[in-house]
């Protein structure tokens, strides 16, 4: 095992010198491709920007990184490495043509796809890279292996996710724990407990472990301790994993503030602003015509107000004016209370749901509105301010966060709520089950991403068409 756990270091460090080596000699390659493309003669400018580029990639590409080990971490976390790395070659190459004054002795047409396509050409040679990695982790080979200090229901969570991730080629060895003895549970995971924490350190010394993960609870303060002062010098990569999920937030930051490390429970969402504010604007600008067509039908089915303004719930427990077409009657709320003192069953499927199925008080074209979720359109207004996102939970008004939502109410006030979202795109107006829907809120707030937004929206664009369960 000694020999072999040796031999997979090695080539792992072979192949990321390699791949350093092919991004540098690609960067360089793909400009000379595009001069011939282009029919732009090669001048001496251009072998020393050839030289230059290479010099600084080779330096770049190194100082962010870029060849660390990637297991376990997502594409976008390398794409962006991958950005900011090249983007700082750039910004010395435009300093420097600044400097001697020679930006006219280069091709701008060329240049300036060179610098905004090579970061997708470095990006798809890593993907291949990686995907090549992953096939040979998971017939087994180049297999890093890991102790975890620490077999309580931490650790166990922490093992079950790496099995559900075989491609990143990490394999447990056991457990070493003061207190826990083995149960079915560990048997059912083919793992034992090597012994308590006061033997670990031996146990790195006897044997090659290239990552010890510590799975203690934040209490445990001393042992922790003792395994960082005593283990970081035998030759395996220590990683302490937080016992964060007992607060139920998967969005949880480090982050410094001054001397001091926080936690930051706040979700970064600056590019699902950036995101919501550009498809917002591109939707309005697409759909003004419509907008204004169904504006007008309103105004003229009987002379009452276009928009109908909610007050719901955003981030922060705030609370603001959602928009829509107006889909009842003028007078609608003052209607409700008489409709639900006349009839017990409506004012049960209004107290359990906050809708009713066959609500008396819409209008004919507030239905067929509702049907297709056209009335919902006006909120992007409230994307544009700042109070909603394009993809997010259901608004909801505060007497459902205080009575329905309880213990997911501080995980609800994390993020604003959106046009649409899973409740929208996999059940709609469908469900009779009000836990279901904060179960589907709370699975967005914990799971959230771009790739999820925009199939959300694909889904959501479907729904529309199809006109199911909407009322």
């Amino acid at each position: 095992m000694n020999m072999l756990a040796t031999n997979l270091r090695e080539q792992s460090s072979i192949m990321a010198r390699l791949l350093h080596l092919i991004d540098c000699v690609v960067v360089v390659a793909y400009l000379w491709i595009l001069l011939l493309w282009y029919r732009v003669p090669w001048t001496p400018y251009y072998t020393r920007l050839a030289v230059i580029v290479a010099v600084l990639s080779l330096i770049t590409f190194q100082s962010f990184q870029l060849y660390r080990s990637w297991r376990g971490w997502k594409f976008f976390q390398e794409f962006l490495v991958i950005l900011r790395a090249w983007g700082t070659v750039i910004g010395l190459l435009l300093f420097y043509f600044f400097i001697f004054k020679i930006s006219h002795a280069y091709s701008r047409v060329a240049f300036m796809i060179w610098s905004l396509t090579t970061p997708l050409l470095l990006f798809g040679l890593h993907v291949a890279a990686r995907k090549i990695l992953r096939y040979f982790r998971s017939q087994g080979k180049n297999v890093r292996h890991a102790v975890v200090a620490g077999a309580g229901d931490l650790g166990l969570t922490l093992v079950r996710e790496l099995e559900t991730i075989p491609w990143a080629g990490i394999e447990v060895i056991g457990f070493f724990d003061d207190k826990v003895e083995e149960s079915d549970e560990l048997k059912g995971m083919g793992k034992t407990i090597l012994g308590d924490i006061s033997t670990l350190p031996g146990y790195l010394e006897s044997n090659d472990i290239d990552y010890v993960y510590i799975a203690l609870p934040m209490r445990a303060e001393k042992k922790i301790f003792k395994i960082l002062r005593e283990c970081r010098s035998l030759g395996a990569r220590i990683y302490l994993v937080p016992d964060l999920y007992v607060y139920g937030l998967h969005h949880a930051e480090m982050q410094s503030l001054g001397n001091l490390l926080v936690l930051n429970f706040n979700p970064n969402t600056e590019w699902k602003r950036r995101f919501d504010v550009l498809f917002s604007v591109l939707v309005l600008t697409l759909i003004s015509p419509l907008l204004l067509l169904i504006g007008l039908l309103v105004k003229l089915q009987d002379g009452g107000p276009v928009f109908y303004h909610h007050r719901r719930i955003t981030a922060a427990g705030k609370e603001f004016e959602c928009i829509k077409f107006r889909s009842m009657v003028v007078g609608a709320e003052e209607q409700l209370e008489k409709i639900l003192d006349e009839d017990p069953k409506q004012r049960e499927e209004w107290e359990s749901s906050f809708k009713l199925k066959n609500d008396p008080r819409i209008t004919r074209l507030g239905r067929f509105l509702r049907k297709t979720s056209l009335d919902e359109l006006p909120q992007f207004i409230n994307v544009l301010k700042g109070e909603m996102s394009v993809v997010g939970a259901r608004p909801i008004v505060g007497q459902e966060l205080t009575d329905f939502y309880k213990e997911s109410a501080g995980r609800y006030c994390s993020m604003k709520p959106g046009i649409t979202g899973p409740w929208q795109v996999e059940r709609r107006s469908d469900s009779s089950s009000y836990d279901e829907r904060v179960g589907l809120d709370d699975w967005y707030i914990l799971n959230y991403s771009l790739w999820t937004d925009i199939k959300i929206i694909a889904k959501t664009v479907k729904r529309v068409f199809d006109r199911k369960g909407a009322y």
